[in-house]
């Protein structure tokens, strides 16, 4: 296939290009800057979509600033949405003046569409529960369902906390307790809903690969743990001890509304995929973990 990924350049989006690139397809990205993309040579590089020409089979949607790296003010609520509700809605409306259409479009979302729920378990058929993350995802979505006007099958993925080696939310997680200085936050009762990126990847060239597939998909290992379990395997693996504690006022007063999103949390299950035929390499946390930190180094 010739794929369109945008998001090509960040944490998941690049696995996504070699492992795209390993098995054969021809890779197009959409990139902000690709003078400084640093891609595979292979890859076809791409700043606007206007400039693509010729036929595209697939298209992955992964683009959008990081949610979690400041706080939610009214500006950055703005390209929050801008950067993943305009560019998905530019995304379809260029599909729709294809000659001819993608057969599928993949296209981000994550387990924020849910909000807070405790101890709730979800699938993808679950309650959900207002709040700016709900709404951003319901957005998100909203935009990329439009594809299916122009008779794509459209998958959305809700992607869960993504662990790899080399960045993600793990890269900032790690100095504090190589320290012996890391332990639980909050309550440490909030759900982490987690999936190895070698399995997000796969994932998505599963969803590519098989035509029957449609609507939303929960991107998260079969087995989700508390901050609490978290924390301990983390410090485990990396023979540390994990026993300070960080209030949650202090997450509230660093992150403000962002702080939800450590402080809170899902217990999201991946029902669909896994009804699918989807097997996950990583289903237990401390073998993901050992596995990143091995391959950090």
């Amino acid at each position: 296939m010739r794929v369109l990924i945008t998001g090509g350049t960040g944490f998941i989006g690049r696995q996504l290009v070699k492992a795209l690139l390993a098995r054969g397809d021809r890779v197009a990205v959409l990139s902000r800057r690709p003078e400084s993309a640093q891609l595979d040579a292979r890859v076809e590089l791409y700043s606007e979509l206007a400039q693509i020409q010729g036929h595209i089979d697939a298209v992955v949607n992964l683009a959008g600033a990081p949610i979690a790296d400041r706080r939610w003010s009214d500006k950055r609520k703005r390209l929050l949405l801008e950067s993943r509700v305009q560019l998905t809605s530019q995304l379809v409306d260029w599909i729709g003046r294809a000659v001819q259409p993608p057969a599928v479009l993949v296209s981000g979302s994550a387990i924020g569409y849910y909000g807070s729920q405790g101890d709730r378990e979800l699938d993808e058929e679950g309650a959900t529960k207002g709040g700016f993350a709900h709404d951003l995802c319901a957005s998100w979505e909203e935009q990329a369902y439009k594809a299916s006007d122009h008779g794509v099958r459209v998958c959305c993925i809700r992607t869960g906390m993504v662990l790899g080696p080399g960045g993600g939310a793990l890269a900032k997680m790690l100095p504090p307790f190589k320290l012996g200085l890391g332990g639980p936050i909050g309550t440490g009762r909030q759900w982490i809903s987690w999936i190895h990126r070698d399995d997000e990847v796969a994932a998505i060239l599963h969803l590519l690969d098989h035509e029957t597939l449609t609507g939303a998909f929960n991107l998260t290992s079969p087995h989700p743990v508390t901050n609490e379990e978290f924390s301990r395997l983390l410090a485990k693996v990396l023979h540390r001890p994990a026993f300070f504690r960080v209030p949650a006022v202090v997450l509230e007063l660093m992150m403000g509304e962002a702080s939800e999103l450590v402080l809170k949390g899902q217990r999201v299950v991946p029902k669909r995929l896994l009804e699918s035929g989807f097997r996950f390499k990583y289903t237990g946390l401390e073998a993901a973990l050992t596995q990143v930190l091995k391959a950090s180094g």
